[in-house]
């Protein structure tokens, strides 16, 4: 059943998703300084492609200072918008039934969006 939702997934918008996480990593790892970033954003355009079956956990070094100092940057270049755009779509897709699992799968985007680091994708 998981595959066949990510097939869905990736034909109602995932591969565009998927697409610009790309994009927007490539673009990000242009300077040295941007490359812990674009880890991240590769690591979204990766989970945004094929969420059904996957999970985010916390990793065992994920209360380190730079992972928070990290997290904190994040959300201030331009994550909280990247979340808030992901919980806005799961709200739309959550008031139908047939949406919900999708809405969900937008939920588990925005819970990554908003702290990157130390997060890993298991499944």
């Amino acid at each position: 059943m998981g595959c066949l939702m990510n097939l869905l997934w990736l034909l109602l918008g995932g591969i565009v998703t998927a697409l610009e996480y790309l994009i927007s990593s490539v673009l990000m790892m242009i300077t040295i300084v941007g490359i812990p970033f674009g880890m991240q954003t590769l690591k979204m355009a990766s989970l945004a492609l094929w969420p059904f079956g996957k999970e985010v956990r916390s990793g065992e070094r994920s209360s380190g200072c730079l992972y928070v100092l990290m997290n904190i940057l994040w959300i201030l270049l331009g994550g909280i918008w990247i979340c808030l755009s992901h919980l806005l779509f799961g709200a739309v897709l959550c008031i139908t039934i047939i949406g919900i699992p999708f809405g969900l799968q937008h939920f588990k985007l925005a819970a990554l969006a908003l702290s990157p680091f130390g997060k890993d994708i298991v499944g």
